[in-house]
């Protein structure tokens, strides 16, 4: 029996404190049992009862401590007759203690720790004799096991917190896993453990989740199962918005940040134990069992930087050190936090500069008046003290925050209405913390106004996948939500087979899919709000590619003299109306030989109109304007605004018109293009509004281009462009705009799926801790990541079955720090000569490579 693995599962408060939840978890263990596993069922005390308990010694050294104690059977009786038990007997021992630890309170006037932690181990005791008989009634053959003879508490002094929140020793117990491995189930106790001598102690409040956490790594359990009112962990407290989503899967680092910032669902200290045994933790919710919770393991649901979370704590202290005597002062800060450790104080967050030390102390009802005057005494002889109170913790968690951080610039705006004290950035990269007032209102407070209105800009509408399933209004909706359409898997996934046989021996290669490359190009070409598409060529060249662009009847926009001859080679009988030469700083002689060929020609600032005006007279152009609404994830890829090098500033389209009268040009149309990698469908509307406003001091105007930088979902289950969205848009501005066509101008869109970079793996190796997987190209065949910090999916495709083994970096073989193809990747166990895959590698890549430290790039074919 004991060969079968053995499941933890915790029960809460809650999730025990009616007979018929505890039917559901004779259900639940039963289903385990039919797995073939073995149960382990480690509960809390009643709902409601632990509270009780707690309150107890003030009411008994206040004279009601009968009534209190009375409360207490009452409520343990009234369970034990709806579940058909005869309670009396039960629990004969437990009542029999309480009242007299009530009663000696009462007489000698005060209740030390001790006293304190076996009063408070009677709400798991009585529990434990009421679920273990109601199991049996059940049909569910339980063995009841004392956790006090097993969990032994590593603190074993005097002192209030060695009793009330003691720690156990984790190790393996070659004991405990014999015991278990005779019984199917097993039922023991949470929150309490025991010292060295035999007396009780207690693991602290919410400390069920630890003892379900170190019974399974002192046992070896193949799973730990956290059974809960919540059907696991979310993105926000679901009490603090309804749009809180549920999160599948989290690394045991994220949870311990979520849990420690300020979740609720699953107590922090849990974590630890079952990490270093690498057990997985699975939270789930009793009553709604079918949802498939919160598994938690050493990897993250998905490995693509991404805010998970936001979370608020409330009550947060903030203790500020000042003083010119800390500058250039060797040891300083050990004296200060010397302090801290001799008042019994725990840091949050720390903010340092050269005349100034604060530090954030998280709520802690031990932190009282005198342990702060202490600390306050303490610190007074280093530097000037203020304890400021009322303070709010807002925190963002998530896989890789610090390669996001640019994302999250558009929501600190929300900053702006109340003063920050404290910003901490995580050293482990999994939170970005700040320290703001809270005001008085616990119910909505500014740091929960704060944290929704976070939640509601950066993750609420985050697609469903690996990582974020259901919203919790979603979740509790009356009737369940449709289900969401199936995502096709990618053509290289049915390709694999293909890809594996022309996989390169050496170097690396591009392999387009030319079916991908048609079907992109006739969406656009579909948008029935658009006049006319072109190709935005740069984003790749290769003629077979330009070849499918020009068969769903797209034009092809230059930006060099060179574009347009690639164009007019691989197409002989192309005609000049359908290249749009869109050139940026080019000397004149390209702007000569654009109009000899008479092609569109945008002018792209005022000095081709001001400086060469011979050249414009009785031409047609097109102005490029600068619409100052830069978009993009990198300032490299965001074209418009004060730093960006494109267009004629609105403010200076006066005399660009000017200009251009000047010059005897006219005028036709006005163009804009605000960066990539855009996602909002509203996006190309604005600009097209923008240019229309513009467009009123010019007669002759009748084209508005409102650019391209369709959006490329980076990762599966990123959120991806809409186009029937963004043609809706466009349609609903151009009702109103007749006398304009609408152009458009995507190049990314139409060949970053169809594109993949393959390359064999040179070398593994392990360093400080990550692991290392070399290929044959790097930098030298794609360039974005360490150019635009652009991310793309990497597989191994040679093992695309396997499960991931951990955490890699993949790099090139170019020396420099910069290659680096991606940093931190899930992958499975990789060894030399592997295929990987790096996918959304069509726009930008080959066209960009290099011969730096003279390797040859990457080729190219089409499949």
């Amino acid at each position: 029996m004991a060969t079968r693995p053995l499941v933890v599962m915790k029960f809460g408060g809650t999730s025990v404190a009616s007979p018929k939840n505890w039917e559901i978890i004779s259900r639940l263990a039963r289903k385990r049992l039919a797995d073939g596993e073995r149960v382990l069922i480690v509960h809390s005390a009643l709902s409601g009862v632990s509270n009780l308990l707690e309150a107890l010694p003030v009411q008994a050294l206040g004279g009601i401590g009968e009534q209190a104690v009375e409360a207490i059977r009452a409520k343990h009786l009234a369970f034990a007759a709806e579940a058909g038990l005869d309670g009396e007997a039960l629990l004969r021992e437990e009542f029999a203690t309480l009242s007299r630890l009530a009663g000696g309170i009462a007489l000698i006037g005060e209740a030390s720790g001790r006293v304190r932690a076996e009063l408070m181990a009677l709400g798991e005791l009585m529990a434990s004799r009421l679920g273990l008989a109601l199991l049996r009634r059940l049909g569910v053959e339980a063995e009841g096991l004392d956790a006090r003879t097993v969990l032994r508490a590593v603190q074993d002094g005097g002192d209030t917190r060695s009793w009330l929140d003691n720690m156990v020793d984790e190790s393996p117990d070659a004991a405990l896993a014999e015991r278990l491995g005779q019984h199917d189930v097993v039922l023991t106790q949470g929150f309490i453990a025991s010292k060295s001598t035999g007396e009780t102690v207690l693991l602290g409040r919410g400390g069920s989740d630890t003892s379900a956490a170190y019974f399974a790594a002192k046992a070896g359990a193949a799973r730990l199962e956290i059974w809960t009112d919540v059907p696991g962990l979310f993105s926000a407290d679901p009490r603090l918005t309804d749009g809180a989503r549920m999160l599948k899967a989290l690394s045991y680092e994220e949870a311990q940040e979520i849990a420690t910032m300020g979740g609720k669902v699953l107590h922090p200290r849990s974590i630890g134990p079952a990490r270093r045994a690498n057990i997985p933790m699975l939270v789930k919710d009793t009553f709604r069992p079918d949802l498939p919770g919160t598994l938690i393991t050493a990897a993250p649901g998905d490995d693509a930087p991404r805010l998970k979370a936001v979370s608020v704590k409330s009550g947060v202290r903030l203790v500020v050190m000042e003083g010119s005597g800390m500058w250039r002062q060797a040891g300083f800060l050990a004296d200060v936090f010397a302090c801290f450790k001799q008042c019994g104080v725990s840091v949050d967050q720390v903010s340092t500069s050269e005349t100034n030390v604060t530090v954030s102390l998280d709520p802690d009802p031990g932190l009282d008046a005198d342990r702060l005057d202490a600390l306050r005494k303490a610190l007074s002889p280093l530097c000037r003290v203020r304890i400021e109170e009322g303070k709010a913790a807002v925190s963002m968690v998530g896989y890789g925050i610090r390669r996001i951080l640019h994302q999250l610039a558009p929501a600190f705006e929300v900053f702006q209405e109340r003063p920050v004290h404290l910003v901490s950035q995580a050293a482990n990269d999994l939170n970005f913390t700040v320290v703001v007032d809270d005001g008085e209102d616990t119910r909505d407070s500014y740091g929960r106004q704060l944290a929704k209105r976070l939640h509601q800009s950066l993750i609420s509408n985050a697609a469903e996948g690996a990582v974020f399933g259901p919203s919790w209004a979603e979740i509790t909706a009356p009737a369940p939500a449709p289900s969401a359409m199936p995502t096709a898997a990618p053509w290289w996934v049915e390709k694999r087979d293909a890809l594996l046989d022309i996989a390169p021996g050496e170097g690396g290669l591009y392999v387009y899919d030319r079916a991908t490359v048609s079907a992109r190009a006739g969406a656009v070409a579909g948008l029935t709000s658009v006049d006319r598409a072109w190709y935005a060529m740069k984003a790749n060249p290769h003629s077979e590619l330009l070849k499918a662009v020009r068969a769903a009847g797209l034009g092809f926009e230059c930006v060099s003299m060179g574009e347009v001859a690639r164009v007019r080679e691989t197409f002989p009988d192309i005609a000049p109306d359908e290249i749009l030469f869109t050139p940026n700083f080019a000397p004149r002689a390209e702007y000569e030989a654009a109009l000899a060929l008479g092609t569109h020609i945008t002018i792209d600032g005022l000095h081709p109109l001001r400086d060469w005006p011979d050249l414009f007279r009785g031409r047609e152009i097109i102005l490029r304007v600068n619409p100052d609404t830069p978009r993009g994830h990198h300032e490299h890829v965001r074209t418009a605004g004060p730093k960006a090098k494109f267009g004629v500033p609105l403010e200076q389209l006066s005399t660009a018109r000017a200009f251009a009268q000047s010059a005897g040009a006219i005028v036709k149309g006005l163009h804009a293009h605000a960066g990539s990698g855009i996602t909002e469908s509203g996006h190309w509307q604005e600009v097209a509004s923008i240019l229309a406003r513009a467009a009123e001091g010019f007669e002759d105007v009748r084209i508005l281009n409102a650019g391209g930088g369709l959006g490329v979902a980076a990762t599966p289950g990123a959120p991806a462009l809409d186009l029937a969205e963004v043609d809706a848009a466009l349609a609903r501005l151009k009702s109103g705009l007749p006398r304009f066509d609408l152009w458009m101008e995507p190049g990314r869109y139409l060949v970053a799926e169809a594109g993949v970079l393959l390359s064999r793996v040179t070398q593994v190796k392990e360093s400080f801790g990550t692991r290392f997987i070399g290929l044959g190209t790097g930098m030298n065949s794609l360039i974005r990541p360490a150019l635009y910090g652009a991310r793309h999916e990497i597989v191994n495709l040679t093992r695309l079955d396997e499960a991931p083994a951990g955490m890699a970096s993949v790099v090139g073989p170019i020396c420099e720090s910069a290659d680096l193809l991606g940093a931190d990747r899930l992958l499975p166990e990789t060894r030399e000569g592997d295929v990987l895959l790096i996918a959304e590698a069509g726009a930008y890549g080959a066209v960009m490579s290099s011969r730096y430290n003279l390797r040859d790039p990457a080729g190219e074919t089409v499949l």
